[in-house]
């Protein structure tokens, strides 16, 4: 982690917090429609000076960076926000999708960089998250909601896949609420006809 990626995480002026959260606005806007945009255009984008990008961000990729972190961010609280271990399960469940939809969309640029080794913070929350997914899918199953016997690992890695098409989607304009029923009727339901397998 940089300097000044960690000076960015210090607490903020209310006026200097709004002019990060327009920085990273803009350039998740700009960099979605051209991954190669320059600073110069972040800035522009943003309504700001390119020195005061600068002043925030070092480097082109300081920037990144503290996108990437800024989307895990949101991707963690849009989870928590859904009460993922109070809710009852199903209601859990269809709100994280929605939710989460909402930041996938919002912020696809930074939701697809990599969370490896150099972003290890952003790589903390994606963890934590997983780990809350499969408490809620452990919920479910004792629920009644997912059968017993199910390979919930599996389970999660199938709606993980249901989320990332419908993203797509949603990027596209289509309802978030309408994708997010479709996504857990789609995992709990699937696309048999009831009784299918009887007449195979």
């Amino acid at each position: 982690m940089t300097v000044q990626k960690q000076q960015t995480k210090r607490p903020l002026r209310a006026d200097s917090e709004r002019t990060v959260r327009a920085i990273l606005e803009a350039a998740e806007r700009v960099l979605a429609a051209n991954p190669a945009a320059t600073m110069e255009q972040l800035a522009r984008a943003a309504g700001v000076a390119r020195t005061t990008v600068h002043r925030r961000f070092a480097t082109r990729e300081a920037l990144l960076d503290e996108l990437t972190d800024w989307a895990a961010r949101q991707f963690a609280e849009a989870v928590d926000a859904a009460r993922p271990d109070a809710a009852p399960p199903l209601v859990a469940l269809y709100q994280i999708t929605a939710n989460v939809l909402r930041v996938k969309t919002d912020w696809s640029f930074a939701m697809n960089r990599p969370v490896e080794d150099s972003h290890p913070e952003a790589a903390r929350m994606h963890a934590e998250v997983r780990a809350t997914c499969v408490r809620l899918f452990c919920r479910a199953q004792e629920a009644g909601v997912l059968r017993p016997g199910i390979d919930l690992d599996w389970t999660r890695r199938v709606y993980y896949a249901l989320i990332h098409e419908a993203a797509k989607e949603g990027a596209g304009g289509e309802d978030i609420d309408a994708l997010a029923t479709r996504v857990v009727d789609t995992l709990l339901r699937g696309a048999g006809a009831p009784g299918g397998l009887a007449g195979a």
